[in-house]
């Protein structure tokens, strides 16, 4: 396995000087890849684009949201070259009606937290069902919408498996992505709720909220699946192949997300 990546790393290299010189002879048109992505790897991104613009000078452009609404905006003609999704059945589906190269890969394991406003007096530490257990009649609870976000179902699930009763729809609060739900308890318009773990872990995130990651048995495993699109340029195959090496895979690591065995 050691022999083949450093195969496949010193073609990668290749490829990415390759990419440098491209962009050093023509800096008036720069590289660009085009990327749909779920907004729990909003922070993750931004850190390896970061680095791969660095490297390469490709300039790679993140266009966030739910999953699902993403993979709709790509069937319905959203002009990117590849979908990197939250999990693996929006893959699926866009395979599926023949919009992808192949059926895609597994480039991380999601992680779920519980969240409450810094301010808060909720027993944090004591998990979720006390957490639950301590809300007034009228507060709030935010998830993503599980109809778009893989987030958003596995939260439900979380909350199932902790033994919490069924949560009034008057009650919760759902965000059209991770983010928005994530932002709805920063803000205070929600009490508590779940998000992803590497969003947490962002100081932009962190300085507004408490967090408390939940264990990993409260929810189905969040296999999370990129996959590039039909016409996708030799550049975003570069890029893909760049996500699934040893040096991007820590940098998810780092951001809070487990590696797919």
């Amino acid at each position: 396995m050691g022999a083949l990546w450093a195969v496949w790393w010193g073609l990668s290299t290749a490829a990415m000087t390759a990419l440098a010189a491209q962009a050093q002879t023509h800096p008036s048109t720069p590289v660009r890849v085009k990327v749909a992505a779920a907004s729990n790897l909003k922070f993750v991104l931004a850190d390896l684009a970061s680095q791969y613009k660095q490297q390469t000078g490709v300039q790679v452009d993140v266009n966030l949201g739910a999953s699902g609404n993403l993979a709709r905006q790509i069937v319905q003609g959203l002009p990117v070259e590849q979908f990197i999704s939250a999990d693996e059945a929006w893959v699926a589906e866009l395979a599926k009606l023949g919009r992808t190269v192949d059926t895609g890969q597994r480039y991380a394991v999601g992680r779920l937290a519980l969240i409450v406003p810094k301010n808060s007096a909720l027993p944090l530490a004591q998990g979720l069902a006390a957490v639950v257990r301590a809300m007034k009649p009228g507060d709030k609870f935010a998830i993503a919408n599980p109809a778009l976000a893989p987030y958003g179902v596995a939260a439900e699930e979380a909350l199932q498996r902790a033994g919490v009763r069924p949560w009034p729809a008057a009650n919760k609060v759902l965000g059209d992505n991770i983010g928005q739900a994530t932002q709805f308890v920063a803000t205070g318009a929600a009490q508590a709720g779940i998000t992803a773990l590497a969003l947490t872990l962002a100081p932009e995130i962190a300085g507004s909220l408490n967090s408390l990651p939940l264990p990993e048995d409260l929810h189905a495993p969040l296999h999370q699946r990129m996959v590039l699109l039909k016409g996708a340029s030799a550049a975003a195959a570069d890029w893909h192949r760049f996500l699934l090496s040893p040096p991007a895979q820590r940098v998810f690591v780092r951001h809070g997300y487990a590696l797919p065995q």
